[in-house]
């Protein structure tokens, strides 16, 4: 870890003396201009690194409230439909009505972008790093490790999708009616490419938190020799149970324990 550290500021400090020779010497007598921390930040290695971890940790967060939403559907539609108006509501009346879930939304954008961008950017300074192949073939990754890019994608469709179908209703089967997820729920997962979708999606889910906790928790100092196989642990839970969350709705109203 601390060995990779040192790699990244050197690059960071290559890309940063390059910069200042294209840009020119200062006039004599005028002090260099540094740039602002943000900037700072954002440019390098590391800075990317704690960005995606802190996205990646807000996203998680809400993905977790989100399931934990879900499985109320197996309490009835009164309590599934009155948790969905809730949403629109909380905060009143400090908030007028759908203020609060729009600073969430807007929150969760804003994650979403930084997340992707950052993670593109640092893929392509590694290739960069590395123009030619490697004369070794390294040790195989994990399953995850090597799906997280495709899998990060895969997600950003099903989001686009899944926001079509049970938020705008565009894309929803039947008859989407507004004010009641409950049935537009069931009308969405008696298709079979309704849990076709889902079920995929939230597998690549899975799989993308398996392995994007426990680098979150590397990039924000968290980890170390005695604490890995507990954050591992971890990770591996909150994946599982995160997927088998998600899962179990459309499971539930294949086999008629929803209707």
């Amino acid at each position: 870890m601390a060995s990779a550290t040192r790699t990244d500021r050197g690059r960071d400090q290559a890309r940063t003396d390059q910069g200042r020779g294209r840009q020119g010497q200062s006039p004599p007598g005028t002090p260099p201009r540094r740039p602002s921390a943000v900037r700072t930040l954002w440019d390098s290695t590391i800075g990317k690194k704690v960005i995606m971890a802190v996205s990646g940790l807000v996203m998680l967060a809400y993905v977790v409230a989100h399931m934990l939403g879900n499985l109320k559907i197996f309490f009835g539609k009164g309590d599934f439909n009155g948790y969905a108006h809730w949403l629109r509501t909380m905060g009143e009346p400090l908030l007028h009505h759908e203020w609060a879930l729009w600073i969430v939304r807007v929150a969760l954008v804003a994650a979403v972008v930084l997340h992707g961008v950052c993670a593109y950017q640092l893929s392509r300074r590694d290739l960069k790093a590395r123009p030619t192949a490697y004369a070794h073939k390294r040790r195989r990754a994990s399953y995850a490790t090597r799906t997280m890019r495709w899998g990060g994608i895969i997600l950003a469709l099903f989001i686009v999708w899944h926001i079509l179908d049970l938020t705008t209703g565009t894309a929803h089967p039947g008859g989407f009616e507004h004010g009641n997820p409950y049935d537009n729920v069931v009308d969405t997962f008696s298709t079979w490419y309704g849990n076709v979708v889902y079920i995929a999606a939230v597998t690549a889910l899975g799989l993308h938190v398996r392995h994007g906790f426990w680098s979150a928790a590397q990039t924000l100092g968290a980890g170390n020799a005695t604490r890995d196989r507990a954050l591992k642990a971890v990770a591996n839970a909150l994946a599982l149970v995160l997927t088998l969350g998600f899962v179990s709705v459309p499971v539930a109203v294949m086999t008629g324990l929803v209707n």
